[in-house]
């Protein structure tokens, strides 16, 4: 017969699953913002301020010194996977754009 878990077995699972998704989730977006920044480079156009600053919280890893924010973000990108049109290669940079400027307003709006 099986052992059933304890209240807290299964909520130190829980929380290494979830802990998985968010890593997973900014090694996701590192290499997406390293992305955009060398399209702009490569199209030699500046990088908006608020595209940039979120681009660097994921190259910098700035979210391990800010508690929530990752949270914050991920909720973004789930929101924004269900919203957005699906990704041609016409519009992928502009639907890049604008998921790294609504990364930008989320950092904003929940001051980090």
């Amino acid at each position: 017969m099986a052992k059933r878990r304890t209240v807290e077995e299964r909520y130190n699972d829980t929380y290494r699953k979830q802990k998985k998704k968010l890593e997973d989730f900014a090694e996701y977006e590192y290499e997406w913002s390293g992305d955009l920044i060398l399209w702009y480079s490569v199209k030699k156009k500046e990088m908006p301020e608020d595209e940039y600053r979120a681009c660097a919280f994921f190259r910098n890893r700035e979210y391990r010194n800010k508690l929530g924010a990752l949270t914050l973000l991920y909720q973004m990108y789930l929101r924004c996977n269900e919203e957005l049109p699906m990704v041609t290669k016409e519009m992928a940079f502009d639907l890049l754009r604008f998921k790294f400027k609504m990364y930008a307003k989320v950092l904003e709006k929940g001051g980090f």
